[in-house]
């Protein structure tokens, strides 16, 4: 499309309805959960895989929620599979060869976590030999990413630059959040958003 609109050149091309398609995410936390309400009001079917799933609290954005080891499982029925999980050493390569060989063919690949949870040089190998229909990816295992990166040139990735948060109201956002929060210390309040040490995120 974006070719066509450069060589000014007519070009009619289908669009694909995501209506009844299939996404699942990996890691449901409030990143995941958030995707879930977004996918769900499009009419998709969700799938989530989550490490403690008898702990989620009741869910109507999610059809499904798995544990980790019925993660081929999900990943073979997906045709959209969101990462979104946190970047411990439990999750580095967590999708990797094994994962990029059960998907669809015309599966995609959307990660919003953290760059090392997949595999990258896997993922390139599966880009390039079309095992997969493409990814679109706003993390990295080295950010920013180098000049001359195979993703530059691949037609099938579409790449930001870790700034999927970044609408104009992200830092006031920030900045409410964080007087929200001081509120709740002064008063001796739970706070929002607290980082488990022990887990790593």
């Amino acid at each position: 499309m974006i070719c066509s609109q450069a060589a000014e050149a007519w070009d009619p091309f289908d669009v694909e309805e995501i209506r009844g398609q299939t996404m699942g995410i990996l890691g449901y936390g409030s990143i995941g959960r958030a995707v879930a309400v977004r996918a769900k009001a499009m009419s998709m079917r969700v799938k989530a895989l989550r490490r403690t799933p008898g702990s989620a609290p009741p869910d109507s954005s999610v059809d499904e929620i798995l544990p980790l080891d019925r993660k081929l499982e999900l990943i073979a029925g997906c045709d959209y599979l969101v990462v979104t999980s946190p970047l411990t050493p439990e999750t580095v390569g967590m999708v990797g060869a094994d994962e990029f060989e059960a998907m669809k063919p015309g599966a995609v690949v959307i990660n919003v976590g953290r760059g090392p949870v997949i595999d990258e040089a896997s993922l390139i190998r599966a880009l390039l030999e079309e095992k997969i229909r493409g990814a679109a990816l706003d993390v990295f295992n080295t950010e920013p990413l180098p000049k001359g990166h195979p993703f530059y040139r691949m037609q099938n990735v579409l790449l930001s630059p870790h700034c999927a948060d970044r609408t104009p109201r992200w830092l006031w956002n920030a900045m409410e959040l964080f007087a929200d929060n001081l509120g709740r210390y002064r008063r001796g309040e739970p706070l929002q958003n607290v980082v488990d040490k022990r887990r790593g995120y």
